[in-house]
C-alpha cells in the first residue's frame, strides 16, 4: 500500500474507489500555458479515480532537456510511471527492456479499432503496446493572412507555381512573403513540406523515411532543393534565430502574409481572438492537399515493481485514450484526438479539416510521420539531415548537388 493510500485509511477516508490508490510520477515538457491546462485536466482525471499524481514537468519545447533527465532516472534504476516520448524513440526504450506490456489495457479499450494502423505501430514494440498516443498535430500547413492576400489582389495558392506568384505579389504590395524562423528545426520543417508537395507521398517516404541513397541523390530532390532555397528569397532579413511563435506573430498582424508550420502556430491566432477562415486561413501546402505528415505526442510506460502503482499506471493509459481527455487535451493544444471516431463539434474548422484528413490519407497510404518532428527516423540521422538542410538554407553558395552528397552521408549516421 502507498503512503497516500495508509494516510487516507488513517484519516477513516479510504473507500472502495481508494482500495487500489497508486502514484503515477509523469515526465513532460508541457509547461506552456494552453498546455499546461491540457496536462491539468489529465491530472485531475487521475486524482477522480483516487491515485496520486506527481507532476515531473521540465521546460524546453523540443524535450532534449527532459530526455537527459529520463536517461539518468531510467540508468538509477528510478523510473517514471509515463514519459513522454515519441516516434522511434519508443522502439529504443523498449529495446532497452524497460517498458511495461499494455496490451490488457489496449484490448479492453479497443485501442486496434480507434488508431490508424500506421499509428499503432509506432506504439507497439515486438506487436505489444507500450505507449498510449495523447494526440495528432499536423504539420504540412500554410497558415496566410486573407487581408494580405487581399490587399495584394492574389490567390491562396494550392500549386507551387500558384505559391510563387502570390509571393511576388505580397512582395509588390509590401508585405512579407513569408514568416520564417531561421533555426534549424524550422528550415528542415519547411524543407520536408517541399519534399512532400513536390515529389509526393512515395518519394517523401523513400527519402525522409527508409534513407534511401538514390532517391537522396534523385532529380526529384534536385527539384525538391531548388524550390525549397527559391523561398528563402521571400523571407525577410530578420528571419535568422527567430522563434516560431514570433513568426506566426508576422502573419496575425499582416506583416507577412504566409507560414509553413504546424498546427501548433493555430493557437497563436486564437490567443490572439482570431477566427479561422475569417481573420486567418488554413491550407495544406502547394502539393499536399492528398497527404498528411503527422507528429504525434504519446506517453511511453515503463516497468514498476508496486501493484498499486502499476494500476494506477493502467488507468492512465486508459485515460489518455479516452474520447473526454482526448477532447479537452486537443481543444487546448491546437491538435486533433489521435482517437477515431470522435464527435468534433467543438472544434473549430481547421480542425476538423485536419480530422477528415488524417482518416482519409490513413486509408489512401498518404500519411506520413515528420521527419522534422522526430517521428520518422532515428534521431542520429535526423540530426545529421537538419544540419545539412539549413546549411544549404544559409549559404547562397551552396549546391543542391554537393547538397544531396551530404543528405546521402547524414543518412548513413550512426548513432554513438
Amino acid at each position: 500500500m502507498t503512503r497516500i493510500s495508509l494516510a487516507l485509511a488513517a484519516c477513516g477516508l479510504m473507500g472502495a474507489t481508494l482500495a487500489n490508490a497508486g502514484e503515477v510520477e509523469v515526465l513532460h515538457w508541457w509547461t506552456s500555458g494552453g498546455e499546461a491546462k491540457a496536462a491539468a485536466a489529465l491530472k485531475q482525471t487521475m486524482q477522480a479515480k483516487g491515485h496520486t499524481w506527481k507532476d515531473f514537468a521540465v521546460a524546453g519545447g523540443a524535450g532534449d532537456a527532459a530526455m537527459t533527465v529520463l536517461k539518468s532516472r531510467v540508468v538509477s534504476g528510478n523510473a517514471p510511471a509515463a514519459a513522454q516520448i515519441k516516434g522511434p524513440s519508443i522502439q529504443e526504450w523498449a529495446r532497452e527492456g524497460v517498458l511495461a506490456n499494455m496490451d490488457d489495457v489496449a484490448k479492453a479499450n479497443k485501442w486496434d479499432e480507434l488508431l490508424p494502423k500506421t499509428i499503432a505501430d509506432g506504439l507497439k514494440y515486438k506487436g505489444n503496446y507500450v505507449a498510449a498516443p495523447v494526440n495528432v498535430h499536423r504539420v504540412n500547413w500554410l497558415w496566410t493572412n486573407p487581408e494580405a492576400f487581399k490587399k495584394a489582389n492574389a490567390k491562396v495558392p494550392t500549386t507551387w507555381d500558384e505559391f510563387f506568384a502570390a509571393a511576388e505579389a505580397l512582395k509588390k504590395a509590401g508585405i512579407t512573403p513569408v514568416a520564417h524562423g531561421g533555426q534549424n528545426w524550422q528550415d528542415f520543417t519547411t524543407f520536408e513540406t517541399v519534399a512532400l508537395g513536390v515529389g509526393g507521398a512515395d518519394f517523401y517516404k523513400k527519402a525522409l523515411v527508409q534513407l534511401d541513397g538514390a532517391t537522396l541523390k534523385s532529380p526529384t530532390m534536385e527539384k525538391v532543393l531548388t524550390t525549397f532555397k527559391r523561398i528563402k528569397g521571400y523571407t525577410d532579413k530578420n528571419a535568422p534565430g527567430r522563434d516560431w511563435n514570433l513568426a506566426t506573430a508576422m502573419v496575425i498582424k499582416g506583416e507577412a502574409g504566409m507560414q509553413f508550420m504546424g498546427d501548433w502556430a493555430k493557437g497563436e491566432f486564437l490567443a490572439a481572438n482570431k477566427v479561422p477562415g475569417k481573420d486567418f486561413g488554413c491550407v495544406a501546402a502547394p502539393g499536399t492537399a492528398k497527404a498528411y505528415t503527422y507528429n504525434v505526442d504519446s506517453f511511453a510506460l515503463f516497468k514498476l515493481k508496486d501493484p498499486a502503482n502499476q494500476k494506477a499506471q493502467q488507468d492512465l493509459a486508459a485515460a489518455i485514450m479516452s474520447p473526454e481527455f482526448q477532447e479537452v487535451f486537443n481543444l487546448n493544444k491546437g491538435s486533433i484526438p489521435v482517437r477515431l471516431n470522435m464527435n468534433l463539434d467543438k472544434f473549430d474548422e481547421c480542425a476538423k479539416t485536419s480530422a477528415a484528413d488524417f482518416v482519409s490519407t490513413s486509408k489512401a497510404g498518404t500519411l506520413v510521420p515528420s521527419a522534422a518532428h522526430g517521428m520518422a527516423i532515428p534521431s542520429a540521422n535526423e540530426g545529421a539531415i537538419k544540419d545539412v538542410v539549413s546549411q544549404f538554407w544559409n549559404d547562397d553558395k551552396a549546391t543542391p548537388a554537393a547538397t544531396m552528397d551530404k543528405l546521402v552521408a547524414a543518412a548513413k549516421v550512426k548513432a554513438q
